[in-house]
């Protein structure tokens, strides 16, 4: 039978490429709601009734209220918001993150799906983590740039419309200097770790694709471990993943520099572990397309899942 799938937001950034996705898929009917419809409440509450999976790609309190609305038990639902990353009764939507995590998502009614920046970071730290060669109390940093597409239609408008009086002309501009960025407890508590660590986000004048970088004194984690030894454990965690690649440690020793926009316009994501042995310290990085692995194309995964396909269909 064919899954009937609606999205709720489906004129956002997020929501069109989940659509753009779905696009050819014969074994799915993707349910769209006509423009004077969308905001139309009864309209909107019989779409989110009537589907099999919704797929919500709204702001966090939009993603709440649109739960309530759901009256059919028998509705699965997708959030692509932060509204839902640590909330109880939620699956969170990693599949490569932990053995078991993808029967998890299979079985669950409600699924969130990761943030961009925890999703690299996440696949950086937790194997690190359960290997106990970070400890849980250990102080973390992470750096990282993402396109400015990350920041939805608001963000674009500031980088592309040069007629708007929000218009900004910069190469690289650091936020979240508050250090109360969204995404930190998703980080911490999904990690394992019993302190958020410290995240200095960056926005870059590049429309799609990403870095996330955690530093790390190797020289003041237990037993004082090796590049190697990391990359090792990063590697075991995610070997014959389709989506997640790590790049071999003699690779990464020749290597001079990354480029944030490598994976841009695909699904997946590219691990690396750079180290020196002398001063004992190493630089774990994730590239990934914010827009892909990090937002719709890890929806259309945790969908593919849920609806028991093939886990990669429409992520080609």
């Amino acid at each position: 039978m064919t899954a009937r799938v609606f999205i709720d937001g489906a004129a956002g950034t997020t929501g069109l490429e989940i659509r753009e996705r779905l696009a050819a898929r014969a074994d799915l009917e993707v349910v769209q709601l006509a423009d004077r419809d969308r905001k139309d409440a009864k309209a909107r509450s019989a779409a989110l009734n009537e589907a099999d999976i919704v797929i919500l790609c709204l702001p966090d309190e939009a993603a709440r209220e649109a739960v309530t609305l759901i009256e059919n038990p028998n509705v699965r639902v997708i959030d692509a918001s932060t509204a839902h990353r640590v909330a109880q009764g939620w699956a969170y939507g990693f599949p490569e993150l932990e053995t078991g995590r993808r029967a998890k998502i299979a079985a669950a009614r409600f699924v969130a799906n990761p943030g961009c920046y925890p999703t690299g970071f996440l696949a950086l730290v937790r194997p690190l983590v359960r290997a106990g060669m970070i400890p849980a109390d250990f102080p973390l940093t992470t750096n990282a740039v993402s396109g400015y597409s990350g920041g939805g239609k608001a963000m674009i408008e500031e980088f592309e419309n040069k007629t708007s009086p929000a218009y900004i002309d910069t190469v690289v501009r650091t936020y979240a200097l508050s250090l109360a960025h969204k995404h930190t407890p998703e980080m911490q508590i999904h990690s394992g770790l019993k302190h958020p660590p410290v995240f200095a986000p960056n926005v870059g004048r590049f429309y799609r694709g990403m870095i996330v970088e955690v530093p790390l004194q190797l020289w003041a984690l237990p037993g004082q471990p090796t590049a190697a030894a990391a990359h090792q454990a990063i590697e075991d965690a995610y070997r014959g993943e389709k989506l997640i690649e790590v790049a071999a440690l003699a690779d990464s020793i020749v290597l001079k520099s990354l480029d944030a926009e490598m994976l841009k316009n695909t699904n997946g994501m590219k691990l690396y572990v750079f180290g020196n042995d002398k001063f004992g310290q190493a630089r774990l990085v994730a590239v990934l397309d914010n827009l892909g692995k990090g937002a719709s194309g890890a929806a259309v995964q945790n969908l593919n899942i849920m609806l028991g396909l093939s886990e990669t269909a429409g992520l080609a």
